[in-house]
This record gives structure tokens, C-alpha cells and sequence, in this order.
């Protein structure tokens, strides 16, 4: 299933929570693919809490907490790191990370809070949606089977790799142009694993967001750039990501695209993608002062006209549109490159 898909169910399990419709839900999904982001962008979006707990650290005492005596009997003293209304809030996420990773004790114990809502004398909090996540046997991680009594407690979704919803969430958060470049030249760079290979490192979602963080670190030390991609996404991937980057020389300026210039677009596909990119990072990134927000879109679309390759050119606008809005439809540059494309689009 798609992240985005994925953002809507837990966007409904949420309002779900306060209506007593809730179901907890099971995320399952490869290593590096964005699982917990996906919870925290959640509670993001929501601005309520996220109460992560990482359930293969735990003991099963740490979720039933610490009996004490009082009088003739005995009381349990509830964890703090459970949701509490007056310290969390109303409404928010129990996010239980790694629960395949937890030892089978630890996962029995978390039966009742997960079905009952409750542990022993705890309630969770009426608005709080439980959310829980977990690798798959076969990615080589430290994972235990599901018990059937567990598994029956849950609605299961299994994550996929969307390049589309990896881009717009790319775009948002800031993640350099070139690796966006990168990614959208080479879809399957995005994510490849192979636990037979049993690799170190690996291209996922996760990976290249290190990359770009090692973009910003050594840039500007040739010694150690191509070490430090390595180190992310390992060597294959890097190998490919470093002559990229050895081909954007030849792009022609982008300020002088986005002043409303149109010098000569490239011909190979690589550096058209990387163009694409570079643009639409310029348009997601803060308010160019040289011209408004609308009219740098504009000049985006004008030059959008003069690519080679139209595919990428609907890409463009398709990127465009998701980083700055629908409002792109409606300015005047939209409906001449609507006709230079009209074919692709009606056929597709």
C-alpha cells in the first residue's frame, strides 16, 4: 500500500478513536522504508501527541508496571510512558515500535492493552489511536512469529515504496535537489534489499535522507563525499549517484530559468531529470525574492514547454502542482503547455 494511503488510514483511525470506531492497526514493511515517519508525520499533521514505545527493549513488567503493597493487597504502579490524559493530552498516538522484534512475553503482555484498551487498572485514553509496527520474517531483522491471538487484534498493512508519495515528501522536507534527481532518474534506486545478500548498507527512503544529510557535511571534501555515500546506500547505488552528480555540470542556470530566460535544455535524460528537480526544489524551497511564488511557477511552466522529453515535462508540472498548489492550473502559462502534452495526457 501506498505511505500516502497509509497517512489516510491513520488520519481516519484517529477521528475513529473518538468516535469508538478505532481499530488498532499493524504496519508492516522492510527495514528503511518509513514506517514510524509515518506515524510521526501523523501526529504532525494532527499536532497531538505520539507516545512511541519500542517494545523489543522492553520487559514485561515495564508495560503491567511495578506491583506494590497497600494494606491487604496489591496495587500496580502504572508506567509514566503510558498515554495519561492530564500529562499527554486527549487525543493523540500509542505508537508500539518494533512489537515482532518483542520477546513472545513481552507481546502477551500487550494483548489486553491493544484489544481492551486497558492494562490491569490502566485505561488508554478514549481519543487515542493505537498504532503498532514491525519488519517481516524474511528481512533478516530479529523478528518473532505473530502469535494468531495477537495478530487477530489488529487491521494489517503492508508498506510499499511509491517513488510519487517519496517525492512529495522529499520536496517538503528539504531533501537536496540531486538526490531527488537521482530518485526520479532511477526509481529503483530508491529502495533495493536483498536479505539473501545480507548487505551492510543499502539504498531505502531512510538511506537517502543520509545522503543528503552527507551532501550537506562534505560537500566540499572530494576525500570523503564518495566514501560517505558509500556508507549509505552502499557501493552500487553510490557508484550511479556519483556520476549523476558528475553530469549536472552541463544544466544549464537556473536563476536564469526562474528571471524568465529559456537557455537550451539538455538532451539526455539524466540531466533533464536532474533540471526537473532542480526547479521544482526552488519552487517547495522558502519565497525567491527576485519574483512572487506565482510567477516563479509560471516561468517554471513556460520552460516546462521546451523540454525534450515530454514525460518529464508532465512530471515537472505534476511535481509543481503537488509542492505549490492547484491554484498552477489556473495561471496563464498552464494551458499552452496543456497542449503541447495533450496527446500524452488523453492517451494515458
Amino acid at each position: 500500500m501506498r505511505p500516502s494511503h497509509i497517512s489516510l488510514i491513520l488520519d481516519h483511525e484517529l477521528a475513529g478513536a473518538g468516535s469508538g470506531e478505532h481499530t488498532p492497526v499493524m504496519l508492516w514493511g522492510p527495514p528503511g522504508i518509513g514506517k514510524s515517519d509515518l506515524v510521526r508525520q501523523a501526529g504532525v499533521r494532527h499536532r497531538v501527541p505520539v507516545v512511541d514505545i519500542r517494545l523489543s527493549q522492553m520487559e514485561p513488567s515495564d508495560l503491567r508496571g511495578i506491583p506494590f503493597r497497600t494494606g491487604e493487597h496489591v496495587e500496580w504502579a502504572v508506567p509514566s510512558m503510558l498515554p495519561d490524559e492530564v500529562r499527554h493530552g486527549a487525543s493523540g498516538f500509542l505508537f508500539l515500535d518494533e512489537l515482532t522484534s518483542a520477546v513472545p512475553s513481552v507481546s502477551a503482555a500487550a494483548y489486553q492493552l491493544i484489544l481492551d484498551r486497558r492494562l490491569g487498572d490502566y485505561r488508554v485514553p478514549p481519543g487515542w489511536a493505537i498504532v503498532a509496527a514491525g519488519n517481516r520474517q524474511g528481512d533478516r531483522g530479529i523478528s518473532y512469529t505473530m502469535p494468531s491471538p495477537l495478530a487477530n487484534r489488529f487491521s494489517h498493512y503492508e508498506i510499499g515504496v511509491d517513488v510519487e508519495d517519496w517525492a512529495a515528501w522529499a520536496y517538503t522536507h528539504g531533501i537536496d535537489e540531486r538526490v531527488i534527481g537521482f530518485v526520479r532518474f532511477r526509481p529503483d534506486r530508491l529502495f533495493h534489499f536483498d536479505p539473501a545478500d545480507n548487505p551492510r548498507a543499502f539504498p531505502t527512503p531512510r538511506s537517502w535522507e543520509f545522503v543528503h544529510r552527507a551532501l550537506r557535511k562534505y560537500d566540499r571534501n572530494p576525500a570523503v563525499i564518495g566514501p560517505a555515500i558509500e556508507g549509505c546506500v552502499g557501493q552500487g547505488a553510490a557508484v550511479e549517484f556519483q556520476a549523476f552528480l558528475a553530469s549536472r555540470e552541463a544544466l544549464p542556470d537556473i536563476d536564469r530559468i526562474l528571471a524568465g530566460e529559456r537557455p537550451a535544455p539538455p538532451e539526455a535524460l539524466d540531466l533533464q531529470y536532474a533540471l526537473a528537480c532542480a526547479l521544482i526544489s526552488r519552487a517547495a524551497g522558502p519565497t525567491n525574492t527576485a519574483a512572487p511564488p506565482g510567477e516563479i511557477c509560471g516561468r517554471i511552466l513556460a520552460y516546462a514547454v521546451t523540454l525534450p522529453q515530454r514525460e518529464i515535462a508532465i512530471m515537472l508540472v505534476c511535481d509543481l502542482v503537488r509542492v505549490a498548489g492547484d491554484h498552477v492550473m489556473e495561471l496563464p502559462e498552464f494551458a499552452p503547455w496543456a497542449d503541447t502534452v495533450a496527446d500524452i495526457l488523453l492517451y494515458a
